[in-house]
C-alpha cells in the first residue's frame, strides 16, 4: 500500500541514507532489531546487476535458437524437395529458408517451446514463492538459474549433434522450467524492489530502472552480441549465455534481505498473508504452500473491483506483448534480404530508445509531477492510472503501425512508437500498492505474495499468447503479404481492451 510521504515516520524512513528498522519491531520482537537495509539506491544495485545478467543470457539464446531450428527444418525440407541446394556439410543458405513450409514449422516449434517454458513456471510459482518465504529468496533465485542453463545447453546439443538428435528434441529444452522461470524470477525481484522504499515516486523510479536494465540488455546488447557472435560461430551465444548465468551466482549472494514483517494488529489482517504459525509447531513446506494457495483462493474469490480490473490489465497486456516473440520471424520473412543477425541489430537500436526513455525520461517526469502535485500519494495513484492508459493507447498505435509497415524504413519509426508503451509496468506495478486496490499488505512475505499474484496473471497471459500468437503467425504466413502482421493486429486489439479496462480503475 502506498503511504503518503508525510506519514513515513509511522513505518520507516525512505530517505536515501535511512535504514528500515521500525520502532514497533523493537518492542514486539523481544528487543531484537532486524538488520537495516542499506540505502535504497545502493541496495537496488545488485538487483539491477542480476536482472542485467539474466536478461542478457536470455536474449543471447533467442536469436540463435530461431536459426538453429530453422536450419534443421530447412535442411529437412530441401532434402525432400530439392536436394541440390543442400551443401556437402548439410548447410542451406539462410535466404532459401524463408519459404512458407519452413516458417510455419519454425513458428510451431518455437511456440511449443514457449508453452512448455511458461507452463512449468506457472504451475510452480506458488510452491517456489513459499520455498522463498521459508528458506530465503537466494535459494530460489539460484534454482531459477538451473532451467535457464539447461535450456541453453540442450538447444546447443540439438543443433550441434544434428545426426543424433531430431529437431523436435528441442521441445525438451524447457523441461526443467518447474524450477522456476520468468514468473518466479520477476515475482521475487519486484517484491524486493518494492520493499526498498515506501516513497511512491522512488519506487516507480526503481521499477523504471529495472525495466530499463531489462530492456537494454535483453533488447539491445543481447541481440547485438548474439548477431555478432552467431555470425562468427552459431554456438558461441549459447556458451556465453551459460557463462553469464554462472556469473549471476555471486550476485545473488549480495542481494538485500527483506526485513521481517511486523505482527498484524487485531483489527488489520491481510488477504495475501496467511496467519502467523504457532512458534511451537514446526511447519513444513507443503503446509506453507497449502496456506499460500488458500490465501490466493480467498483473494481471487472476493477481490476488490480495482484489484480485479488491474489483474485483467496485467493479463491482457501480457497476452498482447507476446507478439514481440515473433518480431524476428516477422521481419526476416516480410522484408527480403533480412537475416536473423540483421534483425538483431535492428532490435538493438530500438532498445537504446527504450533504455533512455525508462532510465531518464520517465523518472524525471515523475519527479517533476511530484513537485507540482498537491497531495503526492492520491495524485500519484490517479496519475499512474492515466499514464498506464496512455501507454496502452500508444501500444495500440505502435502495433498497428508495425503490422502495416510496407518497408523497413516505415517499420523503424513504428517500432519506436511501440517502444513508448514499455513504460506500462512502471505505472501498473506501482498501482499494486495503491490504497484504492483494497488489499492490505505488510512488509516481507506479503509483498512477495502480492507480486506473485500479479506475475501469475501475467504468466497466464503469456501462456495463452504462446499458443495464440504462433497460430496467428502460421495463419498469416499461409495468407501471405500484409497478413503476416496478423499477430500485431491482434495485439493492438488486446491493448485497446486493456486501455478501456484500466480507465475504469478508480483510486
Amino acid at each position: 500500500m502506498v503511504h503518503d510521504r508525510h506519514h513515513h515516520h509511522r513505518r520507516r524512513s525512505t530517505s536515501p541514507g535511512a535504514s528500515t528498522t521500525t520502532s514497533t519491531g523493537q518492542h514486539r520482537h523481544g528487543g531484537i532489531i532486524p538488520p537495516p537495509h542499506p540505502a535504497p539506491r545502493r541496495a537496488v544495485r545488485p538487483l539491477l546487476a542480476l536482472v542485467a545478467l539474466v536478461n542478457l543470457a536470455w536474449s543471447l539464446y533467442q536469436l540463435p535458437v530461431s536459426r538453429v531450428v530453422e536450419s534443421r527444418l530447412c535442411r529437412e525440407h530441401y532434402a525432400a524437395h530439392n536436394p541440390s541446394v543442400v551443401g556437402p556439410g548439410g548447410e542451406v543458405p539462410e535466404g532459401l529458408c524463408k519459404v512458407d513450409e519452413v516458417q510455419k514449422g519454425l513458428g510451431r516449434v518455437l511456440g511449443g517451446m514457449e508453452v512448455g517454458w511458461v507452463a512449468g513456471d506457472f504451475l510452480m510459482t506458488i510452491p517456489l514463492v513459499s520455498l522463498a518465504d521459508r528458506y530465503g529468496h537466494r535459494l530460489v533465485l539460484c534454482l531459477n538459474l538451473v532451467p535457464r542453463i539447461f535450456l541453453l545447453a540442450w538447444t546447443f546439443a540439438v543443433g550441434y549433434f544434428d545426426r543424433a538428435l531430431p529437431v523436435k528434441a528441442v521441445l525438451a529444452a524447457p523441461a526443467l522450467s518447474f524450477f522456476g522461470g520468468d514468473c518466479v524470477f520477476n515475482s521475487i525481484v519486484y517484491s524486493l524492489v518494492s520493499e526498498l522504499t515506501d516513497d511512491h515516486v522512488l519506487r516507480a523510479t526503481f521499477f523504471g530502472h529495472v525495466n530499463a536494465i531489462a530492456s537494454i540488455f535483453s533488447l539491445q546488447l543481447g541481440p547485438a552480441i548474439a548477431s555478432a557472435t552467431m555470425t562468427a560461430l552459431l554456438w558461441l551465444p549459447f556458451w556465453l549465455g551459460i557463462a553469464l548465468l554462472l556469473l549471476a551466482l555471486p550476485i545473488i549472494s549480495a542481494l538485500p534481505t527483506p526485513s521481517p514483517p511486523p505482527p498484524p494488529s487485531e483489527e488489520q489482517t491481510s488477504l495475501l498473508t496467511p496467519p502467523p504459525p504457532n512458534p511451537s509447531a514446526r511447519t513444513t513446506l507443503s503446509s506453507t504452500t497449502a496456506s499460500r494457495l488458500r490465501a490466493l483462493r480467498a483473494l481471487l474469490a472476493n477481490p476488490s473491483r480495482n484489484f480485479a480490473l488491474l489483474l485483467a490489465v496485467f493479463f491482457l497486456a501480457s497476452l498482447a506483448s507476446s507478439d514481440t516473440k515473433l518480431l524476428t520471424l516477422y521481419v526476416s520473412k516480410r522484408y527480403p534480404g533480412w537475416t536473423f543477425a540483421d534483425v538483431g541489430y535492428l532490435l538493438s537500436a530500438k532498445a537504446v530508445f527504450n533504455f533512455f526513455f525508462l532510465w531518464g525520461v520517465v523518472p524525471r517526469f515523475l519527479a517533476w509531477r511530484r513537485k507540482t502535485a498537491a497531495t503526492a500519494t492520491e495524485n500519484g495513484d490517479r496519475e499512474n492510472v492515466v499514464l498506464a492508459r496512455a501507454c496502452l493507447v500508444v501500444s495500440v498505435a505502435g502495433a498497428l503501425a508495425i503490422a502495416a509497415a510496407p518497408t523497413v524504413g516505415v517499420l523503424v519509426p513504428a517500432l519506436l512508437v511501440y517502444a513508448l508503451g514499455i513504460a506500462l509496468p512502471v505505472f501498473t506495478y506501482s498501482l499494486l500498492k495503491a490504497r484504492g486496490m483494497g488489499v492490505e499488505t505488510r512488509e516481507g512475505g506479503s509483498g512477495t505474495q502480492l507480486f506473485s499474484v500479479m506475475m501469475l496473471a501475467r504468466t497466464v497471459g503469456a501462456l495463452v499468447g504462446a499458443a495464440v500468437m504462433p497460430a496467428l503467425w502460421v495463419k498469416g504466413v499461409g495468407m501471405g503479404g500484409s497478413a503476416l502482421g496478423l499477430p500485431f493486429v491482434a495485439s493492438a486489439g488486446l491493448y485497446a481492451v486493456a486501455a478501456v479496462v484500466v480507465k475504469r480503475i478508480v483510486v
